[in-house]
């Protein structure tokens, strides 16, 4: 078998709750792995839940302990744990194998009204074939951009591939879920179809300036005044890391006292140590823990052009911090710049270390924009972005009823299982 029920949970007690819908989501990656999708996805499930909805999650066994979990205070949620095998190049993360027949039968004893799915790795293929063959509305989730990626580990002639791959896995599905505007555009330009932007909150009790910590600080060998600049993510090439250094570069040589903390672990470790050595490497950080490290810091520094949309930019700005970033993903959409943080030009790394350097050396600037960055935080409610998500959810139900009412589907829905 490939999946495992809870021991005191059948499917069959799979209900929906006072015509709530049944919603199986599947995801090759969830909490307590540490990435933006698995983030997110949790903070969706946990919405969708309060929302008195009947949740299936499907997801992958992450290590050897991992158990599904029984929670007795929500009724209609279930966990399936599916096995699968460790990703080379990062070890912490897990993909899936097929497991089409597996899910055939876990949704023939009780159709859920919606599949969802947020990973496009086999896991993903395998739901989405065996929604299709069930005839079950789909909808996806574009989260990763898989076609970046590959350019940063010499397969750039992958590319080509990758996005047919992605283009064809998505426009099976009802619609596709992509969390800015921008991206929507840029797919839509290849082909993609059918794609509704639905952004991403941030919790602001958890991210909140309150979580400053003098003790931290002087951990990190500063002084009040003393500038803490922070970078929080994978410690690998496609987070453009080295661009990083070069930014914090341009910072102490107009401020020797700065320090640099990198919060986040990866392959590149040892090569960044190595090439700046005073800075503060803290390894992966959960909870409160990392919240403090966020408050902690005066200035975040977001070099990467490989998010979709960039979890720790709305973190840092939540915890108070001005963002120097790319003209894009998140950045784009909630940095004005000279208000909340500062847009480089897209690509221009010569940009991005002048404005790096330029906003670190105002310190009454650096406070006003602190304020400003905390305050476009407060405006990203989880409880909104969940609304926008049933709301997407609702209508590939609707318009799934609608052709098999009607027996006749527009050209713009998803094909026939047996094509797939």
């Amino acid at each position: 078998m490939e999946f495992e029920y809870p021991q005191n949970l059948l499917v069959d007690n799979f209900p929906a709750n006072n015509r709530s819908l049944r919603i199986a989501v599947v995801s090759e990656t969830y909490p307590p792995e540490v990435n933006g999708v698995a983030v997110t996805l949790s903070k969706v499930v946990e919405g969708l839940r309060n929302a008195n909805h009947a949740l299936q999650l499907v997801r992958l066994r992450q290590n050897g302990t991992d158990a599904a979990a029984q929670d007795d205070m929500y009724a209609g949620y279930q966990e399936v744990l599916m096995r699968g095998f460790p990703i080379p190049n990062y070890p912490d993360l897990r993909m899936g194998i097929p497991s089409k027949s597996s899910l055939i039968r876990l949704w023939q004893l009780k159709r859920p009204d919606v599949v969802h799915i947020a990973t496009e790795g086999p896991l993903g293929w395998s739901a989405l074939r065996a929604a299709m063959y069930l005839k079950l509305p789909v909808s996806t989730d574009y989260r990763t951009n898989f076609q970046s990626y590959s350019t940063h580990y010499g397969v750039g002639f992958l590319y080509k591939p990758i996005m047919a791959y992605l283009k064809k896995f998505h426009n099976h599905a009802g619609c596709t879920m992509v969390p800015t505007e921008a991206l929507r555009a840029s797919l839509a330009a290849v082909g993609f179809q059918r794609l509704k932007v639905v952004s991403r909150g941030v919790d602001t009790v958890a991210y909140d300036p309150a979580h400053r910590s003098d003790a931290l600080r002087q951990q990190w060998g500063l002084a009040p005044q003393d500038l803490a600049v922070l970078c929080v993510g994978r410690l690998a090439k496609e987070k453009n890391l080295d661009l990083l250094l070069r930014a914090f570069e341009a910072i102490q040589a107009r401020q020797p006292s700065a320090r640099l903390v990198l919060v986040g672990h990866g392959p590149m470790l040892q090569e960044l140590q190595l090439k700046c050595p005073r800075a503060i490497f803290t390894g992966q950080l959960r909870g409160h823990t990392l919240a403090e490290h966020y408050a902690s810091a005066d200035l975040f520094l977001m070099p990467s052009l490989t998010e979709t949309f960039g979890n720790v930019t709305t973190e840092a700005m939540a915890s108070g911090l001005p963002v120097v970033a790319f003209h894009y993903a998140a950045a784009a959409e909630m940095i004005v710049s000279g208000v909340n943080g500062r847009l480089a030009a897209m690509r221009d790394a010569e940009d991005f270390v002048f404005a790096a350097s330029e906003v670190a050396a105002q310190p009454v600037q650096l406070k006003s924009m602190a304020a400003a960055a905390r305050q476009t935080a407060l405006g990203l409610d989880w409880a909104c972005i969940v609304e926008k998500f049933e709301n997407e959810l609702q209508e590939v139900i609707d318009a799934s009823r609608l052709i098999t009412h009607s027996g006749t589907p527009p050209r713009s829905t998803p094909l026939n299982a047996s094509r797939v």
